[in-house]
């Protein structure tokens, strides 16, 4: 005799009969049980299940399919995760929010854990099958396109075993909405693939364009190149993710390659952070290499095109030589003999002092209107030792002329640049075909501006040496460690710049749409705690509080179970914010949140101050007919000490405009701490780790509990609503 699973009619376990149905569990379906039971699994042996999670895991147990509950215990607890996250599409309020949720897990995932699907997968897209039209409405729309791309392919693979039960359960108003005499139970047993659904075009997946010029499947290679000069900035983000997202359109190869043409700026602890970074992206690849790898190589190059008056030795001041690239005039160098030019390439090498007057420049076209093509410096001298190589070469590439030839010597079929580049576009095809080596596609995207925020990484350098930020971490940086510190999480990050996918239009973006993005992610998950601000913080008496002090354990997120519980503790004498309490009037019944209501009876003052209120617990009281929902805090011992450290931009104006000096609009004042206590379950909060101190805010902890004299340190997240640097 097989199992079978008896619920309440009116509420299906869309999920249990889903998943057996793809799973190849054989399942007998019995709707008989009163409204609003749990979903019980009767098994042969006479014993029973109870809970529709608790009965996903048996399937689990027991699929056909690989991996259904996954492939070991690290991937079970993730899809016990996702299980218990499910049931958050059921409330009506929270459905958008969890949405966003699962949109960012799948950026860039096919599968919610792991590379098959598992029971977490037809947990969550039962969740939205159903709602019905609701998820339907949305599944139209452009809001979720990687929630919409997934529940899609899930469809598309098991498209006979789902259709069949949503049609059977799911009406146009939800889960067990059906019209009169839709009731056919289903059994379980095997699925296939439905014929008639229609897969994701490829257009427009991901907010962008996805199609390279000239690729092909399997044959796309790229190249993720910055410079080891500075840490990664949300705008080498952008550059980092769509190489990252056109590798893996095209089943290609990414390389992340350090341009370290200039050992005047660049360090090993900048190579090493940029890889920390990378990591921090989720970017995987297929090798990392260095430009100074190719150092003889690129040095026979120039040799070559000496030799074959390509290129020539320019001992013109340097100021003197900008001014004539400006004005269309040949240096006085230009017609040099060839003999002559490689005399002065030997005294470059040599780093002696007539070739430290020198550089190498390419023959172009000096009246060209592109003034990039006039005559581009190749090599220069520089006698700093390299963080790599040390002391062994005097003279180094300039980019432009390195780039283009290890582009095309490591195989690079498409050279993904920002648009700002677009005029040097010529001079990169130029050097190619001077070089008479493989040609290389470009392909530009707009550069990432954020309003009130520097990307260039030398003004960066100059708030980390002068002290007005505490390294390239901080949190006022638009680093990815810097913002990442301040509570973003990478998800959002990537959520965000693949919004504006490859455009080519120059665009300022506001932090906002960031922080909104986020905390479309956070909300939904992150626990629940409780702070008072301590200066001039009111106690609140209840004559009828409790005489002794007790304990409830409670969720740290009602609808996360994940989130994990806490201790709350009643006492008579509670702390409240002075804020809530001078907006309580005498007699007024207020709202004591977890708690219940109470009366204010009495509200002493001193010099017009208040300092102490006097009430009672009125247990009775509707929540609905109170003003006031106050957070509070026991008075006693176990309280932790808190830094609520807020901050601002580090640059007053949104935009400085061309020539605008930035030291001229520095902000004087861009970070702030305000004392406060919290409960004494924040003794627990791990450094990185987000919550929501109720009524105050998302914060993510930066020093978690050392000893009582010493505060936890938590920097305020910004929501979206609020100004955010």
């Amino acid at each position: 005799m097989e199992p079978i699973v008896a619920f309440a009619a009116d509420s299906p376990p869309l999920s249990v009969i889903a998943a057996a149905r793809v799973a190849g569990v054989a399942l007998s379906t019995d709707p008989s049980l009163p409204s609003g039971s749990d979903p019980v699994l009767r098994l042969a042996s006479g014993e029973t299940l109870q809970g529709t999670n608790a009965l996903l895991c048996y399937i689990g147990q027991f699929a056909a399919l690989p991996n259904f509950y996954g492939q070991d215990a690290f991937e079970a607890e993730q899809i016990n995760k996702w299980l218990a996250f499910s049931s958050t599409f059921l409330s009506g309020s929270e459905f958008e929010n969890a949405c966003a949720h699962v949109d960012g897990h799948l950026t860039f995932r096919t599968l919610l854990v792991g590379f098959n699907l598992s029971i977490a997968d037809i947990a969550i897209w039962s969740a939205l099958a159903g709602t019905g039209q609701r998820w339907e409405s949305l599944r139209k729309s452009k809001k979720y396109q990687n929630l919409v791309r997934w529940f899609n392919s899930i469809l598309t693979e098991h498209g006979d075993a789902l259709n069949e039960v949503t049609a059977a359960y799911v009406g146009k108003r939800g889960l067990g909405k059906l019209p009169a005499g839709n009731t056919k139970g289903i059994v379980s047993g095997g699925s296939s693939k439905e014929t008639n659904v229609r897969s994701l075009p490829k257009e427009n997946v991901g907010g962008f364009e996805v199609d390279l010029p000239g690729a092909k499947i399997g044959e796309v290679c790229l190249r993720f190149a910055p410079e080891p000069s500075g840490y990664l900035h949300i705008g080498h983000s952008k550059a980092a993710l769509l190489n990252k997202y056109f590798a893996e359109r095209y089943q290609g190869q990414l390389i992340i390659r350090f341009d370290d043409t200039n050992p005047s700026k660049e360090s090993n602890e900048f190579v090493d952070n940029l890889l920390k970074d990378i990591e921090t992206l989720g970017i995987k690849f297929e090798k990392v290499t260095y430009t100074s790898d190719y150092f003889e190589d690129l040095m026979k190059m120039a040799e070559k095109l000496i030799l074959e008056g390509k290129a020539y030795v320019d001992d013109t001041p340097r100021e003197q030589m900008q001014k004539e690239r400006m004005d269309g005039i040949e240096s006085r160098c230009r017609n040099n003999t060839v003999d002559a030019n490689l005399a002065l390439w030997k005294e470059m090498i040599a780093g002696s002092e007539r070739g430290l007057q020198c550089c190498v420049r390419g023959k172009l076209d000096m009246q060209d209107p592109n003034k990039s093509l006039r005559d581009p410096v190749y090599y220069r001298c520089n006698l700093v030792s390299h963080h790599r190589i040390g002391s062994k070469y005097k003279v180094y590439p300039t980019y432009d002329f390195a780039c283009p030839y290890v582009d095309s010597i490591e195989g690079i079929t498409h050279a993904l640049r920002s648009s700002e580049y677009h005029d040097r576009n010529a001079q990169y095809y130029r050097i190619l075909e001077d070089m008479g080596v493989r040609t290389v596609q470009i392909y530009e995207f707009s550069r990432l501006n954020m309003v009130h925020t520097l990307l260039s990484k030398r003004k960066l350098l100059w708030f980390v040496q002068n002290g007005k930020v505490d390294g390239w971490d901080d949190p006022r940086f638009p680093t990815v460690q810097g913002i990442v510190r301040r509570g973003l999480k990478v998800e959002a990050l990537v959520q965000f710049i693949l919004q504006q996918g490859a455009s080519k239009n120059l665009n300022l973006m506001e932090w906002d749409k960031l922080w909104t993005i986020n905390k479309k992610i956070i909300d939904p998950i992150c626990p629940r705690h409780t702070a008072v601000l301590e200066e001039r913080r009111v106690i609140l008496i209840l004559e009828n509080g409790p005489e002794k002090p007790f304990v409830r354990i409670v969720p740290r997120h009602k609808k996360y179970e994940p989130a994990g519980q806490k201790a709350t503790t009643f006492t008579e004498r509670i702390w409240l914010d002075y804020a809530d309490a001078s907006s309580i009037t005498e007699g007024e019944e207020v709202t004591l949140m977890d708690w219940g209501n109470a009366i204010v009876k009495e509200i002493k003052k001193e010099d017009g101050i208040i300092t102490q209120l006097v009430g009672v617990l009125h247990p009775e009281g509707s929540v609905k007919t109170t003003k006031l929902k106050l957070t509070w805090l026991p008075e006693i011992e176990e309280l932790v000490h808190l830094a609520l450290v807020e901050f601002d931009y580090l640059i007053k104006k949104k935009k400085l405009e061309e020539g605008e000096d930035f030291l001229d609009n520095l902000n004087p004042r861009t970070r702030w701490e305000i004392p406060a206590l919290g409960d004494a379950n924040m003794r627990n909060l791990k450094r990185g780790e987000i919550i929501q101190l109720e009524r105050k805010g998302y914060y993510i902890c930066d020093v978690s509990f050392l000893r009582p004299s010493k505060p936890i340190v938590l920097f305020a997240i910004p929501d979206g609503r609020q100004q955010a640097s």
